[in-house]
């Protein structure tokens, strides 16, 4: 157990470092792309050369100061006050990023958790099948969701979603925000955010669960013909036996690596999906920040998806370790 501790330990330490080096070249390379002063002079009527100097002054974005100060001023107001700057317009970066957190993990939970169980199920159901009509069925639907834009499924289901509401004259999908009532009664807000997150949710669902299908179906057939799977069943073991005892551990052991490593496009990769059903999360406030020209922003979305590779780096090693005690760390 020391070992394995002390293994985990240098491995943080290692990601730490590689965050910070990875976040401190996002932000030099921000700031030679990006310009916040074609903000302020893009405006009509212009601003005054002292307003414009003493608004980015005040964001520390001003590009007339050296990089490298700016630079020393954003670390050390990260180091000492956790405070990850200001937007061109003043706005605080971390009060923008709470709020978009908590919409994308609303938005994504629920359908990582739905497309990890169904698409993996599927994968080891059409795996034991292969070439039968059950696996060509579930393949082939797959592989026509594989090829769909994401923008194109997601119009689909809110078009079928507003035909249903007509359909039936009554309000049961909502196809923006994450909720519309404001009311006290716990069950009716819980209703509505059902009603508000049914259709993303589908969406996100179809879209991750076809390739975790298609991977996990991948895999599991690899192990199926592997040598030590034949060895198994020569020793007694039924097909589904050396399946379940052998063949199907080993190949969930890439799957949940894939899982792990997800965890950072948990939050910031549902940008289509989020501009669509008008939901406020990562992805979207990612974009935003790059189209404002938000340096402070986009280079904390960045250091936020390190962090959150971080984390499925060690939860990838915890998975692989957890189905194959034969791995051993250090």
């Amino acid at each position: 157990m020391a070992r394995f501790l002390g293994y985990l330990a240098k491995r943080v330490v290692n990601y730490i470092v590689m965050i910070f080096v990875a976040t401190s070249l996002t932000y030099f390379l921000a700031c030679a792309f990006m310009s916040p002063r074609s903000n302020f002079e893009s405006r009509t009527p212009r601003p005054s050369q002292e307003s414009i100097e003493a608004s980015l002054d005040k964001a520390n974005l001003n590009d007339r100061t050296p990089v490298t100060e700016r630079y020393q001023r954003w670390l050390s107001g990260i180091v000492t006050d956790w405070n990850w700057g200001l937007s061109p317009v003043g706005g605080s970066v971390n009060n923008e990023i709470a709020g978009r957190i908590g919409a994308s993990v609303k938005l994504m939970l629920l359908s990582t958790i739905l497309s990890i169980a169904i698409g993996v199920s599927l994968g080891v159901y059409t795996a034991q099948r292969q070439y039968q009509w059950q696996d060509r069925f579930w393949s082939g639907l797959a592989s026509v969701f594989l090829v769909i834009p994401t923008v194109v499924l997601a119009i689909l289901i809110v078009f079928f979603a507003i035909e249903m509401n007509q359909q039936t004259g009554q309000r049961i999908f909502y196809v923006t925000g994450l909720s519309s009532y404001d009311g006290p009664n716990v069950f009716v807000a819980l209703i509505d955010f059902l009603q508000h997150i049914l259709l993303p949710t589908i969406v996100l669902t179809i879209i991750s669960a076809v390739g975790y299908h298609l991977n996990q179906r991948t895999y599991l057939l690899d192990e199926m013909h592997a040598d030590y799977v034949r060895t198994a069943r020569a020793k007694g073991l039924t097909k589904k036996q050396a399946i379940r005892k052998h063949a199907l551990r080993a190949s969930l052991i890439p799957t949940s690596v894939n899982v792990a490593f997800s965890i950072a496009s948990i939050f910031t990769g549902a940008v289509m999906t989020e501009k669509i059903f008008a939901i406020h999360g990562m992805g979207e406030y990612f974009i935003n920040c790059i189209n404002n020209n938000n340096i402070n922003g986009a280079v904390a979305v960045a250091a936020f998806s390190g962090a959150c590779t971080l984390v499925g780096a060690l939860l990838a090693d915890l998975f692989a370790a957890a189905l194959d005690p034969r791995i051993k760390m250090g």
